[in-house]
């Protein structure tokens, strides 16, 4: 029988109630189509805590008292932007931080992450509004306030309020795949991913990121704007080395070619695109494919249909699901 993956949020006075609830309930969900999630509550002290509604939130525990989480999330606050955060709640960050699967935040959660120092050195984003005040305060991270989310290792930061849900979605995926996934976001009448963000669609979350700092830095180039120039000669530009030792990293790390590889992370992009309704032709402009011949190609090779007919088959499924009765 298999061990429960363990998830815990981090909350504290102040949070926002659907930082909490909305990721919560996508994992809970989870459980109904396969997943075998265990939702932990923790605060600091292990006392209840209140939230920006004033809703009082019970909690499983103190931080220090549980067990390892596979999953450690810390919930966002409209405090912490405003205020600086206390070493108390610091340090409840930095206790499961240290020995979780992984970490991760949700909207305003990352100011925490931020100053127990989870994020020094990372790519990070958090809600728009407060983007430049999180780079102020950690000046070694990259804060990308355009992203959905992104993710940096194992840790993995998420914009304003609901994009904590479509964090929560990307982190079943990688553990259940894309299925199950689409399973729950269905089940709660969301998107599974969003059109628009940098770093939220799924090819880029499945496996370890390449142990190559320097091909790392050229995925994550490639993940964040995939419609921009990566020639081959671009991507060595950029990291000042020669096109034949960039197509070796590329070959010793991911068993492919630069151009192999971001043509994927294009065609993820336009199936997703074209699963929340762009025309064809949207959806490859908007992933940086040349034209819409070059994606028809790609998707006949990948899938063996046009992209017209994979989008077909989508809302096909999508209506076969509008009768499923669900109350609430």
């Amino acid at each position: 029988m298999s061990t429960p993956h363990r998830v815990a949020f981090l909350v504290y006075d102040g949070v926002t109630l659907l930082d909490l609830a909305g990721p919560a309930e996508v994992f809970k969900e989870a459980n109904r189509f396969g997943a075998d999630y265990r939702i932990v509550l923790l605060s600091p002290t292990g006392a209840e805590v209140t939230s920006s509604l004033g809703v009082r939130i019970g909690v499983d525990g103190a931080v220090a008292a549980e067990p390892a989480p596979d999953t450690f999330l810390v919930v966002g606050s409209d405090v912490y932007p405003r205020a600086r955060v206390p070493e108390d709640l610091a340090q409840a960050a930095r206790i499961p931080a240290a020995v979780a699967g992984r970490v991760a935040s949700i909207c305003t959660g990352a100011f925490v992450l931020a100053a127990a120092g989870l994020l020094d050195g990372k790519r990070a984003t958090t809600h728009w509004q407060v983007a430049a005040e999180l780079a102020a305060r950690c000046p070694t991270c990259r804060v990308e306030p355009d992203a959905i989310y992104v993710r940096d290792g194992t840790t993995y930061t998420s914009a304003g309020v609901t994009a904590g849900i479509d964090l929560a979605l990307a982190l079943v995926e990688e553990d259940h795949g894309p299925d199950l996934a689409r399973d729950v976001a269905r089940a709660l009448v969301v998107y599974m991913q969003r059109a628009g963000g940098q770093s939220q669609f799924s090819a880029p979350l499945q496996g370890p990121p390449p142990r190559s700092p320097a091909l790392r830095t050229i995925t994550d180039l490639v993940t964040a704007n995939p419609s921009g120039d990566h020639s081959l000669g671009a991507l060595a530009k950029h990291l000042n080395v020669s096109t034949r030792h960039l197509t070796r990293l590329f070959h010793d790390e991911l068993s492919t070619t630069p151009a192999r590889y971001v043509e994927g992370i294009r065609f993820d992009m336009a199936r997703a695109l074209l699963d929340q309704g762009h025309t064809a032709t949207q959806a490859a402009d908007l992933a940086g494919f040349p034209s819409y011949e070059s994606m028809r190609r790609v998707f006949a090779r990948k899938l063996s249909i046009s992209p017209a007919a994979y989008q077909r088959r989508f809302r096909t499924a999508r209506r076969a699901t509008a009768g499923d009765g669900l109350a609430g």
